[in-house]
């Protein structure tokens, strides 16, 4: 039997999966992920500090020359600990046995969440669509964001974020802006609008549209790539941006061109004059009842959602779902398709956890048996999918 098989048989076809961090030289860390304060910067300076958590990636971080070849890349580990594998490789091995028909599709797990964690707001900035992002060897990137209020204590320096642009403002008038980005402040937020976040809320970021986040501890499900660009140069308290972002994943042959950059931008989406009617989201009741509540949080895209599922104390429950899903813990403690889950309120960088797991899509759809054995405590998961059947509305 190899490493793989012997590592979803333990399960059951639940793999318990390692933390996995990542730092961001541009970010700085808001300090709300429940890392240990002395780990940080664990990874040197010139990391950057450590303000994202991925979950159920596949997907290498982009985090420039040096970049760890598993940097971004989530673990399965074994229940004592001592085994290990990449969850992209589990995949390649087993294929549909662990994500069901979407191998036959993309021959990988095709997404990953985050909580993205930054101390302040972060520069007005874009994901490439397909035809972009394959110019540079990529996939482009649908993202979702949803603020969880159990990693939400506070709401940092600027809990506002910037999306789209106004609708009377003109393409000319943007590439001024992206033209004057090595001279100061471009000031592309003057063509913007900003909304204050809600939390427990969520939005749709569809490549091409301009934002920029807020502030607060933010839970991500998106596209399994990692492209970006920053189009704002200087942020809120002064942060000045490098000018390489601008051209982050550009071709080569087009760096310099602003006309380049202009056509990343969709346009029609960006002045949608009704941009928070199409966009924002809140949780949509998809199954409750005395023992459990399961809610649509993320729901806009096609191409990755995501649920909370709640338990109530002292309850049990089997849920069941149509595709394979990434979770973490909010909130509780209890057993998960038998194994241990728990909320850890510190974690240590390298320590391993019991609040996080990658359901295979045949455990998933023969039901996870979750126990709440809290007298008051309930618990409270989040659930990342790529495509599912059971998104139907």
């Amino acid at each position: 039997m190899t490493l793989s098989e012997r590592l979803f048989e333990e399960g059951k076809g639940i793999l318990r999966l390692k933390p996995t961090w990542v730092p961001r030289a541009f970010c700085r860390p808001g300090k709300r992920i429940k890392l240990h304060p002395d780990d940080y910067y664990v990874l040197g300076l010139e990391k950057g500090g450590i303000d994202e958590r991925w979950f159920a990636s596949t997907t290498w971080a982009e985090n420039g020359p040096g970049t760890p070849e598993d940097e971004g890349l989530s673990y399965v580990v074994s229940r004592d600990g001592k085994e290990k594998m990449l969850l992209r490789d589990v995949v390649a091995e087993l294929k549909e046995k662990v994500i069901g028909d979407l191998w036959d599709k993309y021959h990988k797990w095709p997404m990953f969440s985050k909580f993205f964690d930054n101390a302040g707001p972060l520069p007005h900035h874009i994901h490439h669509m397909d035809k972009h992002a394959a110019r540079v060897g990529a996939a482009g990137k649908p993202e979702m964001y949803f603020f969880p209020a159990q990693v939400n204590n506070h709401g940092g320096e600027f809990p506002f974020t910037f999306f789209g642009l106004n609708p009377e403002c003109t393409k000319e008038e943007i590439k001024k802006c992206l033209e004057d980005f090595a001279k100061g402040d471009n000031r592309l937020l003057d063509y913007s609008q900003a909304y204050k976040i809600e939390l427990d809320t969520g939005w749709d970021v569809p490549p091409g549209v301009l934002h920029a986040p807020a502030s607060l501890c933010t839970y991500e499900p998106q596209f399994a790539s990692d492209v970006y660009a920053m189009y704002q140069s200087v942020l809120y308290g002064g942060q000045c941006v490098s000018e390489d972002l601008l051209w982050k994943n550009c071709p080569e042959e087009e760096k310099g061109n602003f006309d380049y950059l202009m056509d990343v931008i969709d346009w029609d989406l960006n002045v949608d004059p009704d941009f928070k009617k199409h966009r924002f989201m809140r949780p949509v009741v998809q199954r409750e009842d005395e023992k459990h509540k399961e809610e649509w949080i993320c729901y806009k895209s096609k191409l990755a959602c995501a649920k909370r599922l709640t338990v109530y104390p002292g309850q049990k429950v089997t849920v069941k779902d149509g595709a394979a899903y990434g979770m973490i813990m909010l909130q509780g403690h209890g057993t998960f398709g038998g194994q241990p889950i728990e909320t850890p309120t510190l974690i240590r960088y390298g320590q391993l956890t019991d609040d996080e797991y990658f359901v295979s899509a045949e455990a998933a759809k023969k039901g996870v048996v979750i126990e709440n054995p809290s007298g008051c405590d309930p618990i409270v998961m989040l659930k990342h999918f790529a495509e599912n059947p059971d998104l139907d509305f």
